[in-house]
This record gives structure tokens, C-alpha cells and sequence, in this order.
């Protein structure tokens, strides 16, 4: 597939170019404005000498202006690198130096960072979110494929920073696939865009789907305050909104407050997290709205299961694989495992990368004879429907015993008070680790840790349940983009 999608966007742009595209506070830009937006990006890129094979960063929020560069640096054959621009400062350095890219370009609520960054010899420019910035001086940087579209930094669950090269090709494989495994978006759908586009997730279900197949989208800045979004997804008459399941907690949040929930929804894509048992129905009785529950990752251009439309969701299932890849379930030994057991999830397909950037060690332990391990513990029913019990990296020693955290956290998250948890092995000297669960309870809500343990030892084997259980006023944040 050689297909490169600014040809497939410019060809969406010039056609119907009266046509309402991409609304942006409250305001709807034609197909027309929007082109004409990318076609003056490319202008100013084309004045600053900017190459093939170079990348531009980007430590911008959802916007028009991160649209529109991103489609001219694609007209030349570069790469967009898309940071979090609120990540701690040595990290963005760092991913800023690794990518060694040709210039950085942020908006006025990071100004801060602009002598920051000038300051590592890289040059940063700060750009209006609705219209062309300044003139770009980059730097003299080395010049790469042209098929790589855009790099990701993902820390996963281990900390260490990984920066994802996805093509042109892995990402338009999944575009097509998302849409032919949900069976009915087309042209007249509305999309949100909401989720950051600094992750794949977001970046993928949020604009790309829409640029791609000439979907109008609502673009927001910012998902809160949850109520505002609300009203914005009434008022434009959006469709289908992607999210992660703290976005639904924070709509439904809204709607205990008095919300009017007649919207045009038809369905919620949640991904990039663990969506609580209770979710479905509570949106389902609320909102009015069903969920559609997926698992992805970076690697995989951020998508890899779905359910195949509302119609076909199995509560507690993941639903089923993207004709783009294809997965396998292995045991520690790396033989295949019979349906219905669980093991490691290995995939590889079209959507899927080949490599890390510029990390030949990791590649060689993650990437083998064309295959990616996930570090994911999974199985797949009889219909094919993903279950995923844990990551490899979440397993805990005790006394020669594994234990797989998200199997305790999913017991612990039954119980009525409980809001968060966050399982984690905590070093002994004679059992090798024992199990802790720090635990965030619901606002108003009491309970005490001899009663959970209790309800643990009533589900669990003995040496799964918590020893240690600490309550905490929030869960450590990190920056993991499992999109």
C-alpha cells in the first residue's frame, strides 16, 4: 500500500469545498478555509527549506493549525513528531534531541518553553492555534524515510521512552479497517476530537478517520469542563466520540448535575484504559448512548480490536481483530495456546511497526521474525472476542506464585466504595514480593482495609490478596499512550 494520505486529504479538501469540515470554537471552517489553511503552511515550510525526511515537532493542543501543518509537512515527504507539550521538561527535551528534528512549534500557553527549548540549539516558534505562525529558521538535521508519518513517544508501562515510526501505510490500514469492521461511518457522521493528538489514539480516531474519509469533526482544545463538551456535542450534532473511560466518568459526572441528554450520539469508542464494569449500562441508562470497547497500542498504529458495531458488543469483551493484523496467543515458551487460554498476545499485520526509532536493542527484544510482543496477558473466545487479563509487566512474585495485578484490581474495583486502585509488588525478603493496593474511594464513601482484604480472600487465591492497602486522595499520573 503506497497510497500517502495528504494525496487522499487533498483530494477530500478540493472537492465540496463549501461543504462545513471542522468546527472549531463553535465556529464551523469550510473544506475550502481549511485547505486553504494547509496550503499556507506549506508556503512558510517551502520559505524555511524545509526537506523530505525531516520532522517537525509539535507541542500543540487539538487545533486547526496542528491539522494543517501536519498535512503540509506530509506534502513535502516529513514527519511530524507530536509531544506532550505538559510532560516534565527533561523528558520533552530529551524525545526533542532523539527525534533530532528540524524545528519545534507551539502555542502561546507554552511560551514558557520557547527559550527552553531554543536554548538545546533546537529552534522553537510559537503559532496562532487558527492560523499560520512566523517564518521557520529550522536546523541542519539529518533527513530520513519519507514514509515514516509520525512519530509517537510512548513510555508503555515500563517508564522508559519509546518513539514509534508509523508509515503512511500503517496508518491508513487501520483507518480503512476501523472503518469496515464498525460497518456504518460515513460522510454524514460528525466526529469529536477531543482526546490529546499527541497520543495515536486520539490522533487516529480524532483527525485522521475524519481527514481521511472527509468525516466533518468538532475540534476541541480541551475535554473540559465536561459540561461544556456536553453541550458542544449537542449543538454540532456530533456522532461518534472516542474516549477514554475518565472521560465517560466525567460525562456521566455532568449528568448527575442535570444535563439534557437527547444528543445525536450514536456511540462512544472508549480505548486506552480499563473501562469499569459498570460503564456500559450507566451510559446506556443515562446518557443514552452505548459503548464501544476496543484494545490498541502504539505499535499498532493504536487500534487492534473492536467491536464489530453496537449490535455485536459482548459485555467485558474487547471485541474482535482488525482485518489489518493478526494475533496470536503463546505460552512462556512462545508455543500456541489452545482458544480460550489465556497467554502472551503477540500480533503483526499491516498497521503494525516494524521498529523503535533509533533503539536497535529494544527492536530486537520486541520485534521477532515479524511478529510484536504486546506484554499483554490475553485470550480469545470461541468468537474471537480479545479478553485481556493483564500485562506481563504487571506480574507479581509471591512465594514462586504469579500474580497478575489487573485480576486483583478488577476484584477490588467490585467493591461498592472503591473509585480507583492500582495493584503493584512490594520487595520481601522471603516471599520474594508480597501484593499492595493503594485505593481511591469514592467521594462520601467509607470503608476500611480489613474489609477489603476480606472481600479479596472471598475471590482470590491466598497468595493474590493484598497485604498492604493504603488509601490515597488520587493515583500517581503517568503519560502512557496505550492508544
Amino acid at each position: 500500500m503506497n497510497i500517502r494520505l495528504e494525496k487522499i486529504i487533498d483530494e477530500n479538501l478540493g472537492k465540496l469545498q463549501t461543504d462545513p469540515f471542522i468546527c472549531w470554537q463553535n465556529t464551523w471552517w469550510s473544506r475550502g478555509a481549511f485547505f486553504e489553511l494547509v496550503n499556507e503552511c506549506e508556503r512558510r515550510l517551502r520559505e524555511s527549506r524545509f526537506k523530505s525526511g525531516q520532522k517537525i515537532a509539535l507541542l500543540l493542543p487539538n487545533s486547526p493549525i496542528m491539522l494543517a501543518v501536519t498535512v503540509a509537512v506530509w506534502r513535502f515527504g516529513g514527519t511530524i513528531v507530536p509531544i506532550d507539550y505538559r510532560g516534565a521538561y527533561v523528558t520533552l527535551i530529551k524525545q526533542l534531541i532523539h527525534a533530532d528534528v528540524f524545528a519545534a512549534i507551539t502555542f502561546m500557553g507554552c511560551q514558557t518553553l520557547v527559550p527552553l527549548i531554543s536554548e538545546e540549539g533546537i529552534p522553537c516558534y510559537i503559532a496562532p492555534l487558527d492560523a499560520p505562525g512566523e517564518l521557520i529558521a529550522g536546523r541542519t538535521s539529518a533527513e530520513e524515510s519519507s514514509d515514516t508519518a509520525v512519530l509517537f513517544y510512548t513510555s508503555g508501562t515500563t517508564g522508559e521512552s519509546k518513539a514509534v515510526p508509523l508509515t503512511h501505510s500503517n496508518l491508513l490500514s487501520v483507518i480503512n479497517s476501523c472503518v469496515e469492521h464498525l460497518g456504518d461511518i460515513t460522510e454524514d457522521e460528525v466526529i469529536l476530537n477531543a482526546l490529546p493528538n499527541f497520543n495515536a489514539l486520539g490522533f487516529v480516531s480524532g483527525s485522521l478517520i475524519s481527514l481521511v474519509k472527509g468525516i466533518p469533526q468538532v475540534t476541541l482544545q480541551s475535554f473540559m469542563p465536561a459540561k461544556a463538551t456536553w453541550n458542544t456535542i449537542k449543538q454540532n450534532s456530533v456522532t461518534i466520540m472516542p474516549a477514554v473511560p475518565t472521560m465517560i466518568s466525567l460525562l456521566l459526572g455532568a449528568a448527575s448535575q442535570g444535563l439534557d441528554t437527547k444528543t445525536s450520539l450514536k456511540y462512544i469508542l472508549s480505548g486506552a484504559d480499563k473501562l469499569p464494569e459498570s460503564y456500559p449500562d450507566r451510559c446506556m441508562e443515562i446518557l443514552g448512548v452505548p459503548i464501544i470497547e476496543g484494545y490498541g497500542l502504539t505499535e499498532a498504529s493504536s487500534v487492534v480490536t473492536l467491536a464489530p458495531g453496537v449490535d455485536k458488543i459482548k459485555p467485558g469483551k474487547l471485541g474482535t481483530l482488525l482485518s489489518c493484523v493478526e494475533a496470536k496467543i503463546c505460552d512462556d515458551s512462545g508455543e500456541p495456546v489452545p482458544t480460550g487460554k489465556e497467554g502472551h498476545l503477540w500480533i503483526r499485520g499491516e498497521s503494525v511497526a516494524s521498529s523503535y526509532y533509533r533503539n536497535a536493542e529494544l527492536t530486537e527484544k520486541c520485534f521477532v521474525d515479524g511478529w510484536f510482543d504486546t506484554n499483554d496477558i490475553a485470550k480469545f473466545d470461541e468468537d474471537g472476542y480479545l479478553s485481556l487479563v493483564s500485562r506481563t509487566m504487571d506480574v507479581i512474585f509471591v512465594g514462586g506464585f504469579k500474580v497478575y495485578a489487573g485480576e486483583v484490581e478488577k476484584v477490588l474495583l467490585e467493591q461498592p466504595a472503591v473509585e480507583e486502585v492500582s495493584v503493584v509488588g512490594v520487595p520481601r525478603s522471603i516471599s520474594g514480593e508480597i501484593v499492595k493496593a493503594f485505593i481511591v474511594l469514592k467521594q462520601g464513601e467509607k470503608t476500611t482495609s480489613k474489609e477489603l482484604i476480606e472481600s479479596c480472600q472471598k475471590a482470590l487465591s491466598y497468595y493474590k490478596v493484598p497485604r498492604i492497602i493504603e488509601f490515597v486522595d488520587e493515583l500517581p499520573s503517568s503519560n502512557m499512550c496505550r492508544g
